[in-house]
C-alpha cells in the first residue's frame, strides 16, 4: 500500500501535475495559434519572430506529452523542454529589451513572456521543480 502511494507521488501527472500540463496545453494552443496565423499572413514582416513562436509551440506540445507519460522516458523528454523553455524564454527575454529591432513583432518569449503575463518564464520554473518535486528518490 505505501508502495503504491509512493508510486503515485512520483508520477508527474498525477495530482498538481495534472493543472501543468493543462497549462502547458494551453500555451501549446496559444502558441500554435498565433504562430500559424502569423506565419500564414505576414511571415515576411518578422520571419525570425515567428518562427520562435512556432518553436515556443513545439516546445509547448512535447513537454506537456512528456509530462503526462509520466514514465522515465517522458520525465527526461520534459526535463529537455523545460530546459529548453528556461534557456530560450530568458535568451530571447534578454535580445528583446536590449535590441528591440532585433524583434519588429512580438514572440511568445520576448519581453520574457510579458505579453501572456509572464507566465512564459514562469512556466518552465514550475515545470522543473514539479519534475524535481516527483523524482524517483533511490532509497
Amino acid at each position: 500500500m505505501a508502495e503504491a502511494r509512493t508510486a503515485s507521488r512520483n508520477r508527474t501527472n498525477a495530482g498538481p501535475g495534472r493543472l501543468l500540463i493543462a497549462v502547458y496545453l494551453l500555451f501549446a494552443i496559444a502558441a500554435t495559434s498565433r504562430a500559424g496565423l502569423q506565419i500564414a499572413t505576414k511571415f515576411g514582416e518578422a520571419p525570425v519572430a515567428y518562427l520562435l513562436s512556432a518553436l515556443a509551440a513545439l516546445v509547448y506540445i512535447v513537454a506537456a506529452v512528456g509530462l503526462a507519460r509520466a514514465g522515465a522516458g517522458g520525465r527526461r523528454v520534459a526535463l529537455a523542454c523545460c530546459s529548453v523553455e528556461l534557456v530560450g524564454v530568458v535568451g530571447v527575454g534578454v535580445l528583446s529589451l536590449l535590441d528591440p529591432e532585433l524583434f519588429p513583432d512580438e514572440t511568445v518569449w520576448s519581453q520574457f513572456g510579458s505579453g501572456y503575463g509572464y507566465i512564459p518564464l514562469v512556466l518552465p520554473v514550475l515545470g522543473l521543480l514539479w519534475l524535481w518535486r516527483t523524482r524517483h528518490d533511490a532509497a
